[in-house]
C-alpha cells in the first residue's frame, strides 16, 4: 500500500494527497475498523470513512454510521475534528 508523507511534503500537490479518491479513503476507514494494521481505531475508521464520503465512495456513508453507532460523542467529535484537519491540510 502506498503511504503519504504528510510531515515531509505540506501541499497536496506534493504529498500526493491530492490523488487521493474516495476508494483508497474508504479501504484506509476499513483496516482502521477492522484493526488489519493493528488494533481496531473507530476514530481513524469515522474520519476516512466522512472523507471517503465527500470524495464520493457510495459506501462511505453507511459504514460511517454503522461504526457511529459504536463509538461514543467525544470520539465522533475527535473523528470529525479529524477529517476537519485533514481537509485544512489538503
Amino acid at each position: 500500500m502506498a503511504r503519504i508523507d504528510f510531515d515531509t511534503f505540506r501541499t497536496a500537490e506534493t504529498n500526493g494527497a491530492f490523488f487521493v479518491d474516495g476508494d483508497i479513503l474508504l479501504e484506509l476507514g476499513m483496516r482502521a475498523a477492522s484493526g488489519r494494521d493493528g488494533s481496531v481505531d473507530l476514530v481513524a475508521a469515522h474520519m476516512y470513512f466522512n472523507l471517503a464520503d465527500r470524495k464520493g465512495a457510495p459506501e462511505a456513508a453507511f459504514h460511517r454510521q454503522d461504526i457511529a453507532g459504536q463509538m461514543t460523542k467525544a470520539e465522533i467529535s475527535r473523528a470529525l475534528k479529524s477529517a476537519r484537519e485533514w481537509l485544512t491540510r489538503h
